[in-house]
């Protein structure tokens, strides 16, 4: 199947771009031509942000009990283009058949559903005495989304924004663009009114900074890597705008000494292979007594050499493509550096895994023995590999887990559960998950330090999207 989506959704309407100036979409598992889309410039930019800001007066009006409709529309025509959706994902960033199927684009049902509950009970306006407090949508939002995993990241942004009556304009990557069409295509379907969802496909530099400095824009919500976010903030700066940021992670997976070793090294060997390696949170700094190396190495091995790697068209396949060349390449290098460095290889290493000779497919790759201070340790690789790092004592593997630029997620394993929570308190992460238990569509994501700033999910993300204005005065009620 090929695309051919050479559109903008801008203004309630599919409309050609400003100046015609296309880009083919590579299939990363065959390195073949899958679609081609238009990029757009700073003119389309203009465009839809005075689309955005024209429907901002009407729209920032509607009563929640009309946006809840709105959002339970969107949850109606997002199921009717559900296969279709996943269908994209496949091609455009190489998610195995059952993962886009699963969790790729079940995790846009989570995020309507979720809104849909926060909706009904949340209020937007308390009386304190004799001071009013209003919660209002905070205006015109650039949303920005990256590719590894296109629903969650649009669905992130979009549903709150709606939901607490902002409008908005969709840059999603140019990476992962069919599906994010096909999304803006729910939300005409659902009725979303014109001008209040824009999407222009482009990259960084011709709609992001345009969209990031705009000052018609009165947010900016970000998901990407930690250098492109600072760019953002920077662009965002002049006009003073508020930025929201979801960056980078080097999530450190501590597993004390009375874990049980067989299922946390399992649990998070799978973790951080899901989705080619491609997610931020990924527990990609598994911890371990220097005591328990040998008995950790033999179960991420055993673990790792059950996964299969291949077409993401076959729902045997676990790990896919990397999402583009460059991000192969990128891989590829941090691997050859694990090894120079003197990382001891465990399964994996350089080149494409065996019978795989076109894609961009990388070995799923374990290393032993790392020092936090090796490259692999320190940089978000963001691909199927897994440092292992052995530490001494309880106080050592904390101080590990804290020495990182990054404070995203973190992972705490322990058969008592009163220890697991202590160690984990100690962690500095927007995030903490105990002995692999499970969060949920409300439960606020985001990170620490330069992993960025707010959170996503649920009444977390939605206050992300409103300002609070104080009305004082004895006639406040």
């Amino acid at each position: 199947m090929t695309y051919d989506n050479r559109q903008f959704y801008i203004d309630g309407a599919w409309v050609d771009p400003a100046e015609p100036k296309e880009l083919k979409v590579i299939n990363p598992a065959t390195e073949e031509v899958a679609g081609v889309i238009s990029m757009g410039s700073s003119k389309d930019v203009e465009r839809a942000v005075m689309a955005a800001r024209r429907a901002f007066d009407s729209y920032s009006r509607t009563t929640p009990a009309e946006r809840l409709a709105l959002l339970e529309r969107m949850l109606a025509a997002y199921k009717a283009h559900y296969d279709e959706i996943a269908q994209a994902m496949t091609i455009e960033m190489g998610a195995p058949v059952t993962l886009s199927k699963g969790a790729q684009t079940r995790i846009g049902v989570g995020h309507i559903s979720a809104m849909i509950d926060v909706l009904k009970t949340f209020k937007f306006e308390e009386l304190r005495g004799t001071v009013r407090l209003v919660q209002e949508p905070v205006g015109v939002c650039a949303l920005i989304t990256p590719w590894n995993w296109p629903m969650n990241q649009v669905a992130a942004k979009v549903v709150p924004a709606l939901a607490a009556g902002c409008t908005m304009v969709l840059k999603p990557s140019e990476y992962s663009p069919f599906s994010a069409i096909i999304w803006a295509k729910v939300m005409h379907e659902a009725g979303v009114p014109a001008g209040v969802f824009n999407l222009i496909n482009g990259d960084g530099a011709s709609v992001g900074a345009p969209l990031s400095s705009h000052r018609e824009v009165d947010m900016v919500s970000f998901t990407g890597s930690t250098r492109a976010g600072t760019e953002v903030a920077k662009n965002a700066a002049a006009s003073v705008k508020r930025v929201h940021q979801e960056l980078g992670g080097k999530s450190p997976n501590v597993l004390l000494d009375d874990a049980d070793f067989e299922r946390a090294v399992k649990q998070s060997v799978l973790h951080v292979f899901q989705n080619s390696g491609q997610s931020c949170n990924a527990p990609t700094r598994m911890l371990v007594p220097a005591a328990k190396l040998a008995q950790v190495e033999a179960i991420a091995k055993r673990v790792a050499e059950s996964v299969v790697t291949g077409d993401p068209s076959s729902d045997k396949t676990n790990i896919g493509p990397l999402v583009s060349k460059v991000q192969f390449e990128r891989v590829e290098g941090y691997i050859a550096k694990g090894i120079a460095e003197g990382a001891k290889v465990v399964i994996g290493g350089s080149g494409r895994p065996d019978g795989l000779a076109k894609g961009y497919y990388v070995k799923p790759t374990i290393f032993s023995n790392v020092r936090n201070d090796m490259t692999i340790a320190r940089e978000e690789i963001f691909g199927p590999v897994l440092c292992i790092l052995p530490y001494e004592s309880e106080e050592q593997a904390v101080q590990i887990a804290n020495d990182t630029p990054y404070g995203l997620a973190a992972y705490v394993w322990s058969q008592d559960n009163l220890r697991a929570r202590r160690v984990g308190g100690q962690i500095r992460a927007g995030q903490v998950t105990l002995n692999g238990a499970s969060g949920n569509m409300n439960t606020p994501f985001g990170g620490f330090k330069m992993s960025g700033n707010g959170r996503e999910y649920g009444e977390f993300g939605l206050r992300d999207f409103l300002e609070v204005k104080a009305v004082i005065g004895v006639d406040a009620a």
